[in-house]
């Protein structure tokens, strides 16, 4: 073989590899040159958008509002008026911000529904990606304005009323509620970070119970009794004895099982309020 054939030989690999570079840089542009700005279904949000669907459903009926929102219009307004500033965003020069009111609204339908961001999308007429941002922006948000009212009780005093709504609705004496539950279906404590694979009983209110944190009343007599009892928390068997634990077994202590299911009672409410919940692992997963 000449040299004029390698030269040849190589010019044609050359120009192999070259073309197939070239066309690899082509195929990157097209795909991250978008054909439109805003999808064509979306770009009717002018006619009708999620704050018109906020004002048909605020104007026509409170039961289809509360259905949807799973909250009255006062609670939602509440909400906005804590969020509002937190979650607002600024017009650019191509298109306007979606409104507060919109991204709540389809925030809380997500929580009620577990619905898809697809499906959100088609709902409130802004695409999935848009949802994507907005859900967990709205979550934070949520979680910081409202963190107040899900504190564990800071000393005796507070304690006394948890235990003393436990007496008086279950007539059940010194107990400061079903583990991290009071009387009336309340949560006291909520530790949404912990892995999920770990226990209850190695949750931060156990560990604080254990280290004596909790700033639990001194232990007090029973209803016409002398002797000073301690003031308990109902658990299963997640959890370790403890002297104020109280787990019931089998054969007795029916009462005791019967106000430990005020926990699984209050996540199924929980459940049937937000469908999000009994999974809501996988939205911090995914988000």
């Amino acid at each position: 073989m000449s040299d004029t054939d390698d030269k040849l030989m190589i010019a044609c690999a050359a120009y192999v590899v070259m073309n197939s570079v070239v066309k690899k840089k082509q195929k990157r542009k097209l795909k991250k040159n978008r054909r439109f700005w805003v999808s064509e279904i979306f770009k009717n949000r002018v006619r009708y958008s999620g704050t018109d669907l906020f004002n048909d459903l605020k104007m026509n009926s409170a039961v289809h509002f509360s259905n949807f929102c799973r909250m009255n219009i006062n609670d939602f307004e509440m909400l906005l008026q804590l969020i509002g500033p937190k979650i607002a965003k600024s017009d650019s020069h191509f298109r306007k911000a979606i409104p507060e009111k919109e991204r709540l609204l389809v925030t809380l339908r997500y929580l009620a529904t577990d619905d898809s961001f697809h499906s959100l999308a088609y709902l409130f007429k802004f695409s999935k990606q848009v949802i994507c941002n907005i859900i967990p922006q709205v979550c934070e948000a949520l979680m910081e304005v409202l963190d107040e009212y899900l504190q564990i009780p800071k000393n005796p005093e507070e304690w006394l009323k948890i235990s003393q709504g436990f007496f008086n609705q279950w007539n059940y004496s010194n107990c400061l509620g079903s583990m991290d539950v009071d009387a009336d279906y309340n949560f006291l404590f909520a530790d949404v970070g912990c892995q999920g694979r770990i226990s209850d009983g190695g949750v931060l209110l156990y560990k604080k119970l254990v280290k004596g944190e909790l700033g639990i009343p001194n232990p007090q007599p029973l209803p016409g009794r002398n002797r000073p009892v301690p003031y308990v928390f109902v658990a299963d068997d997640a959890f370790g004895l403890h002297d104020n634990i109280m787990k019931p077994y089998p054969g007795i202590q029916e009462k005791c099982s019967e106000k430990r299911n005020e926990y699984k009672d209050t996540k199924g409410i929980e459940g049937r309020h937000f469908k999000i919940c009994p999974h809501a692992e996988n939205f911090l997963t995914r988000h």
